[in-house]
């Protein structure tokens, strides 16, 4: 969908926008996980990047601001209600808790499991949803985010994901208006700074644009959490996009580098591409190598590099820049020190979840789990990427 198209989407979609009750969208980012999900717009605006699995099947839109604030003011009221049967000691009378959750309708229920997730988490962070809140007008934007604060004084984190290509239209006046009514977090997929790799997977975007939106978040004092794939190049182009990607974030400086390996899911284009032989998905090794040269690539910047998904062939890569670059690259030294035997071993556990780095070998109670696993699979240095991007795909 084009940018105008988009546009006249939006137009239409706020008309029509009947408040049919409290609304979560499918996703957020893992260290979201205790955060309140308020839904500003349902979907992705683009929605055709080749490796995304998510969205495909529905069509964007635009939320009223007045339907986001009856979500909010809902999950305000059910706090009131919870706190108020809240022990002095700090714990929950379950009994009243349960017989209030019985108390609502169905559709009432998904803002009270809500309200009181959030209430045990600690109520610090909200997440705005969904794909690209950032397409709404600055005006609305800046009325939800005075309006969560309002209702909710002492939260610590306000953050949502936005596209590049939104966040580079965005005048610096109001992104600057934003900051200063909460938006504290911005989350944006940069996945590659690779021009060729950019446009093969639909990206809907270039390295500049990339670029020009990452400085304006950073100089509207809003922290930024940049996103990046490994493996996305495919083999062809591997070198490619570890030198692009770190180039493009040496410019940026973000405040945090967050890696998620390339899952090829099932039903994606991407998919298809495996299958006809266009995309030629790299290997564990070829992505340890690849990552390796990122790290190394990475220069003058001072983020904070985190490896928090599962998908990651190491967790352990995680640390601030550029203290910690030399330490984050051993990890991947060490996997490359194992015997092929011993490397099958630790990616099979990994995807397991018993590993986070190759040190977690030694002496693990788990390792024998790991060898039936494999010798029931009949995995073996020469098949293991392919038995575990069959498993991969649980994960995506």
């Amino acid at each position: 969908m084009q940018p105008k198209q988009v546009e006249i989407q939006m137009m239409k979609e706020k008309k029509k926008d009947e408040y049919t009750g409290f609304e979560q969208g499918p996703i957020r980012p893992p260290s979201e996980a205790y955060s309140l999900l308020i839904r500003l717009t349902r979907n992705c605006p683009w929605n055709m990047c080749t490796f995304c699995p998510v969205y495909k099947k529905d069509s964007f839109s635009l939320r009223s601001t007045e339907n986001i604030i009856k979500d909010i003011d809902l999950i305000h009221t059910y706090i009131e209600r919870i706190q108020k049967v809240v022990n002095p000691d700090g714990l929950t009378d379950h009994d009243v808790i349960n017989t209030l959750y019985n108390s609502f309708t169905e559709k009432d229920r998904l803002a009270f499991n809500a309200a009181i997730n959030w209430y045990a988490a600690g109520m610090e962070s909200v997440f705005l949803q969904d794909a690209d809140s950032l397409v709404m007008k600055p005006d609305d934007v800046v009325r939800v985010l005075v309006h969560i604060k309002k209702c909710f004084p002492k939260i610590k984190r306000v953050t949502t994901y936005g596209r590049s290509h939104t966040v580079s239209r965005i005048k610096q006046e109001d992104l600057n208006r934003m900051a200063a009514a909460g938006l504290n977090r911005i989350h944006i997929g940069m996945e590659s700074g690779s021009d060729t790799v950019l446009k093969r997977v639909r990206k809907g975007g270039t390295k500049d644009k990339h670029i020009r939106a990452g400085q304006k978040v950073k100089k509207a004092g809003i922290e930024l959490s940049e996103y990046v794939m490994p493996g996305l190049g495919g083999i062809e182009h591997s070198v490619e996009h570890a030198m692009e990607t770190a180039s493009a974030l040496n410019s940026i400086n973000p405040d945090f580098i967050r890696l998620r390996t390339l899952a090829v899911s099932d039903g994606t284009e991407l998919s298809d591409q495996v299958l006809t032989g266009e995309f030629d998905k790299p290997s564990d090794v070829m992505m340890a190598k690849e990552l390796r040269l990122f790290l190394e690539t990475l220069d003058g910047i001072d983020s904070y590099i985190k490896s928090d998904h599962i998908l990651n062939l190491f967790e352990t890569i995680e640390g601030k820049l550029p203290q910690d670059k030399e330490k984050m690259i051993g990890v991947i030294d060490r996997f490359f020190d194992l015997e092929p035997d011993q490397r099958v071993l630790y990616q099979v556990g990994r995807r397991m979840g018993f590993f986070r780095c190759p040190e977690d070998m030694k002496n693990s109670p788990h390792i024998g789990q790991v060898k039936a696993a494999c010798d029931h699979y009949g995995v073996t240095p020469e098949n293991v990427d392919v038995v575990l991007d069959e498993l991969m795909k649980r994960f995506v």
